[in-house]
């Protein structure tokens, strides 16, 4: 992987000095029109050994380029912020949006290549890493976004003769510190693990450049000509690559499914209800206080038919917890600053840390429900939106995050009888619009895309609960009953962190239990 970054690449002064002011102006025109047309974003990731210029070209690229529309984001031992949350949430809110470049020095490969050094990490388990960031970067191509991957490579040799120049020279001799030092020793290994995780992700969606970083001009010319030449042809693309996905099979020829199998006529009579609520509340807030929930998180996502009972379902809910833990995010259309960014990031920002809780009215499923049904994406697109779906809930779980899901289900004849009611009471007229109506009409093709979306994205760690919702006290018990089975399951798993997300230990027993997990 790396040879051809070992051959003493060299290029003169006069070389260099007639070809930069033509690549200079070239690169503003191609990142104006990559601004104007806002159609791609452009993740630029900056890695390799220490010394080999990293620092160097990030500051070329600024002065080569309009430093407004570019956005640097430097990554090394998360923040207690992060560390809370998933791995990949701190590079999931840092994307740029389209029309805009990000460069990020240190990215998602750091902790892997990290880790299988420091053996806390086998090669089976870097590889699955490998190939969840293949998954992820995939859905970055398929999202419109320009991926380019540039790794600075110098010999054993280069690196220590580089570290001694910049040692020496009083302006750049505070760069170099001990840690570098130490890191040479390292080398061997570095090569080892980044040589096998470079050929692994090396794919036709991100491949890897691989530059030798000896000489500065060389070095910097290369990643100009290179970032120069993939936003040409990007923006001369009239339509972007799509994954294929297979398509639906329809099984349910009888006309039977999950959704037509639900037992809608089950009641819960008042004084019960009331019962059961009072004591599922007040499980639910005992959970929320256990010690061990301040090492976990909890997601609730909640979908359903319009007017299926949500919203009432949310503020039971929300009764039994103390506001400073929770924070309920109601979805609807997208803005105008989340259209510019993939289909989940509006949903990786708003993930809780440690010991709060996170409600979604409406959630990621929009994607395979309303923007399948309503033609606001096209058919590859929600295809792929499962895969990525189910990737997003289990990296939420592997990082311990509690994923609880409902659907809530009436029929059609509850439905209108519910809009009708909404429609005679003052303060529940905001709750019926003119889309609701609309809706109804295709009711048959949202049934199907629910059965779809269930069959897809139900799995053992994370399963959909379908809720029959006809008589709303029978749906809410439900509902907190099933939260807080769920929850207390959680709480009690022996897989819940027991250590602190930087102990090394820690770390490699976690990577341990997700792998017997996933075998089970």
């Amino acid at each position: 992987m790396f040879k051809s970054a070992e051959i003493g690449h060299r290029l003169s002064k006069e070389a260099y000095r007639d070809a930069v002011p033509g690549l200079r102006a070239a690169l503003l025109d191609a990142q104006v029109s990559l601004f104007e047309k806002r159609k791609t974003p452009v993740v630029v990731l900056i890695s390799g050994q220490d010394g080999a210029g990293k620092g160097e070209t990030i500051n070329m690229l600024y002065e080569w380029m309009d430093p407004r529309f570019i956005s640097t984001l430097a990554f090394s031992e998360p923040s207690d912020e992060e560390r809370e949350r998933p791995p990949m949430w701190r590079y999931w809110r840092s994307l740029p949006p389209k029309g805009r470049l990000g460069i990020f020095a240190g990215s998602w490969y750091s902790d892997p290549i990290r880790e299988r050094i420091q053996g806390d990490i086998s090669v089976k388990e870097l590889d699955a890493r490998a190939e969840q960031i293949n998954r992820f970067e995939q859905m970055l191509v398929a999202e419109g976004a320009l991926v380019l991957k540039f790794w600075f490579h110098l010999s054993k040799d280069g690196q220590k003769q580089r570290l001694k120049a910049l040692s020496s020279d009083p302006r750049t001799a505070w760069r170099v510190t001990q840690w570098n030092w130490d890191r040479l020793k390292t080398y061997d290994q570095l090569q080892e693990v980044a040589g096998h995780l470079l050929r692994v992700t090396n794919t036709a969606a991100a491949p890897w450049v691989v530059v030798e970083g000896t000489d500065d001009r060389y070095r910097c010319l290369a990643v100009g000509q290179v970032l120069l030449a993939a936003i040409s042809q990007k923006m001369t693309e009239t339509e972007p690559p799509r994954a294929a996905a297979a398509p639906m099979l329809r099984v349910d020829l009888d006309g039977r499914n999950v959704l037509t199998e639900l037992d809608l006529s089950l009641t819960l009579a008042d004084k019960p209800y009331k019962d059961a609520l009072a004591r599922w509340q007040g499980r639910l807030s005992e959970l929320l206080r256990d010690e061990r929930f301040k090492h976990r998180s909890l997601v609730c996502a909640f979908e359903g038919v319009d007017a299926a009972g949500k919203g009432g379902a949310i503020r039971r809910i929300a009764a039994a917890m103390d506001a400073r833990q929770y924070q309920v995010t109601p979805v609807a259309a997208p803005t105008d600053e989340e259209k510019a960014q993939p289909h989940l990031w509006r949903f990786w920002r708003n993930l809780p840390r440690h010991g709060q809780v996170a409600v979604f009215d409406r959630t990621w499923y929009g994607r395979v429900l309303v923007e399948r049904v309503e033609g606001f994406c096209t058919e590859p697109d929600w295809l792929r939106a499962y895969g990525e779906i189910n990737d997003f809930e289990h990296e939420l779980i592997d990082a311990g995050v509690v994923v609880v899901k409902f659907w809530l289900q009436i029929s059609q004849e509850e439905q209108l009888k519910r809009f009708k009611a909404r429609e005679q009471v003052a303060f529940k007229r905001f709750k019926i619009t003119h889309e609701d109506w609309r809706n109804r009409e295709k009711w048959h093709d949202y049934q199907q895309a629910i059965c779809d979306m269930v069959e897809r994205t139900s799995t053992g760690e994370s399963p959909w609960t379908l809720v029959q919702a006809n008589d709303k006290n029978f749906a809410r018990v439900k509902i907190l009953s099933t939260l807080c089975q769920r929850l207390e399951a959680a709480l009690q798993e022996k897989s819940a962190p027991a250590s602190a997300p930087d102990d090394p230990a820690g770390k490699k027993a976690a990577v341990q239990r997700k792998s017997a997990k996933r075998k089970t």
